[in-house]
């Protein structure tokens, strides 16, 4: 648990830190495509369905500045850019594929209970 001067915790458990990194609903999706090794802006974009631009860049941005993504420039023209999993988030990727898992084996029941009306 990490605390601050006054010995107050920052965090009300690992969960609470974990989901301050994770929360939102696109950070987990371009967490786990980058599992799959380093993604261009457009393999992910086209990965990650339904994201807009605007907001596949601020994900991304604000994944690299927490320290769990990579990004490499190769200062080419047309511009090459690269993302990838840091030591961190390959960890976090990990965690998250057991909830991946989760989400295979019950997405009958799931998609049941989203459903209007249900």
């Amino acid at each position: 648990m990490s605390l601050q001067s006054t010995d107050t915790p920052v965090f009300s458990c690992g969960l609470d830190a974990s989901l301050r990194i994770v929360g939102g609903k696109w950070k987990p999706l371009i967490l786990y495509f980058l599992c799959g090794g380093p993604s261009r802006y457009g393999e992910l974009k086209r990965a990650v369905a339904g994201v807009s631009d605007k907001m596949l860049i601020q994900q991304l941005k604000e994944l690299e500045a927490h320290g769990m993504v990579i990004r490499k420039d190769y200062g080419e023209i047309p511009p090459r850019v690269e993302y990838s999993l840091s030591p961190m988030g390959r960890s976090l990727g990990d965690a998250l594929k057991p909830l991946c898992v989760w989400g295979e084996q019950n997405a009958g029941e799931i998609a049941a209970a989203l459903r209007p009306g249900s």
